[in-house]
């Protein structure tokens, strides 16, 4: 089992076609109280660097910063940091006031530097906005972030889950000012969840960006039977499907039952499913347990026929958007 690496949509820059997720990392409290240390994050590391994922991403929220920490520091001691692609984000709240959040140019330019820090590496090759900031004018954030670009702080620069129209509307800004654009979209995207095909995916296939979903088990919902309690990570987290869904339970039906007639793991089936689509490049798989993680990474051998497709997607119904806050 080798991970490939592909291009992240008309960029030049190449990911692995699973991004290892690091909010698992940093044994943090509150929300984050779930996330595991430093030792067994290397563990996880380790596991994925051998498989061949290149990329790993983080955010300066997780755990508080300290997610930045323990994958930095890991990764310095693993990796060639020429040959890996590390991406972070911004918008959560890191501290108390009106500067400890959002997408001002002032928080932008604190955080990059905090994040830097943080990860003791001299540049991210993606950073990406984690959500988007109706408060600050739109110019301001793509400004902010195109000068990120130019010091040398970051290679590229995305973004993850809002509406399409703000998207366009981001790029749109930058393309009229010359200055830097989105190159990928980080969205929450699963056999549960596919709200996103109706204008997001298009749009990004249509515009050359590339696509590295979150969620893409939907908080483990796709890979225990239905009904079964989650983890405090799922619990905690993850936008959660209404367990009174039929077509929910009938879809997460068909993933064991496809799982068992190849007699491989669930997570397999659910992320060869999403590999499938031709507008995903790299869905974002996080773990707490090596052998998560090691399930994940069948799905690169996995190749669905149309009928196992149709079979996951048959039973779909329209969803209430989530993950924009």
């Amino acid at each position: 089992m080798t991970v490939d690496v592909v291009r992240l949509g008309d960029s030049g820059l190449k990911v692995s076609e699973i991004t290892l997720g690091c909010m698992s990392f940093g044994g943090g409290s509150g929300r984050h109280s779930w996330a595991i240390g430093e030792d067994e994050s290397r563990v996880i590391i380790q596991q994925a660097l051998e498989a061949g994922v290149t990329t790993f991403d983080t955010a300066n929220v997780y755990s508080t910063g300290r997610s930045e920490e323990i994958t930095g520091k890991i990764l310095g001691e693993l990796a060639d940091r020429d040959d890996i692609v590390v991406a972070t984000k911004v918008h959560g709240e890191m501290r108390p006031g009106p500067y400890g959040h959002g997408q001002s140019r002032k928080a932008i330019l604190t955080e990059i530097d905090n994040s830097l820090r943080r990860l003791n590496m001299d540049y991210v090759d993606l950073y990406q906005i984690h959500r988007y900031d109706a408060e600050v004018p739109m110019e301001e954030t793509m400004e902010a972030l195109h000068d990120v670009v130019k010091a040398g702080k970051a290679r590229y620069i995305g973004a993850s889950s809002m509406w399409t129209w703000q998207f366009q509307a981001l790029q749109n800004v930058a393309e009229t000012n010359g200055w830097t654009p989105f190159i990928s979209m980080q969205n929450h995207y699963n056999l549960l969840y596919r709200e996103e095909e109706r204008e997001m995916m298009p749009y990004c296939a249509a515009t050359g960006v590339g696509v590295i979903p979150w969620s893409p088990l939907a908080g483990g919902r796709l890979v225990r039977d239905w009904g079964v309690r989650g983890t405090a990570r799922s619990e905690l987290n993850e936008p959660k499907p209404s367990l009174n869904d039929p077509g929910d339970k009938s879809i997460v039906e068909a993933v064991t039952k496809i799982a068992n007639d190849r007699g491989v793991p669930r997570a397999g089936v659910a992320l060869a499913w999403m590999l499938s689509k031709p507008y995903v490049h790299s869905p974002i798989v996080g773990a707490t347990k090596p052998e998560q993680f090691a399930e994940a990474l069948t799905s690169v051998d996995i190749t669905l026929d149309d009928h196992e497709i149709e079979e996951l997607e048959a039973a779909y119904t329209p969803h209430t958007i989530q993950g924009h806050q």
